[in-house]
């Protein structure tokens, strides 16, 4: 089983190559949560592994993932092969640290975690925009060389492996930085969109928690995951998220378009 949240697509883009490579399902966590259950069972196969693929948000991981790892249970997890890749813009900070800890009552552990670098997409603060084309091309050609390293390291069940950037400054990034994100930056309030708009639905379609709802012009509800799809899958550069966003740049996947 692979399971997945991915915004402008980095991280569905990842979590297909392994669940391809690794011969597993492909399971979304925002369609899981969406059940509304406190507690999502599953029932591994004799040899399934299980992975986490999710993108990285201020340093942490996304307050969703953290949430489904909660509600999830394995009946059988002992002696199956538990892992996560996270993408990034650059680094991951304590994002290890956090992984550990939310599994320390759970039913099972991480055998190995990865992180892969990707294109930046965050464009909600200042100093933060998406990365100039050459730099999104390189990240790009890396990723496909380091993604196929990884499901290597994933099909000889390479265990204990952690091979995560943390990058510096990781404990204010993580412990200081993140909650702060989490309290004031994750949340849909800031958004709207522009005359420009032209009504075409698709950051309603590609809003993975269904939070986007168009009827002329979108609106959005109180469910946001601040993962920016909306942002930056606007054909028009309609969508902005106040005044931080009038001059920024998009990225999405080129996969997911």
């Amino acid at each position: 089983m692979i399971f997945y949240f991915s915004g402008t697509g980095n991280s569905k883009w990842i979590a297909e190559q392994v669940a391809t490579h690794q011969h597993e399902r492909l399971i979304s966590i925002a369609d899981e949560l969406s059940s509304g259950d406190n507690l999502l069972e599953y029932t591994l196969g004799e040899t399934e592994a299980v992975g986490f693929v999710f993108p990285i948000y201020s340093w942490a991981p996304p307050a969703i993932v953290m949430e489904f790892i909660k509600k999830a249970h394995f009946a059988n997890a002992q002696g199956h092969y538990f892992f996560y890749v996270c993408s990034c813009g650059d680094e991951v900070g304590l994002t290890q640290d956090i992984m550990n800890k939310i599994v320390r009552r759970k039913e099972w552990e991480w055998q190995a975690g990865f992180s892969v670098i990707m294109p930046n997409n965050y464009v909600c603060l200042p100093g933060f925009d998406t990365d100039p084309k050459e730099v999104e091309e390189k990240k790009l050609k890396e990723a496909v060389v380091e993604v196929k390293r990884i499901n290597e390291r994933i099909s000889e069940r390479a265990a204990p492996l952690f091979e995560c950037k943390k990058g510096s400054w990781a404990f204010l990034k993580s412990r200081i930085i993140w909650p702060f994100f989490n309290k004031y930056q994750v949340t849909a309030k800031p958004f709207f969109a522009t005359d420009d708009c032209i009504s075409c639905g698709l950051c309603e379609k590609h809003c993975p928690v269904h939070n986007v709802k168009v009827d002329i012009k979108p609106t959005w509800g109180e469910h946001c995951t601040s993962c920016l799809a909306c942002y930056h899958i606007c054909p028009r550069h309609a969508v902005h998220y106040g005044k931080a966003t009038l001059k920024k740049h998009q990225y999405f996947h080129s996969e997911f378009k």
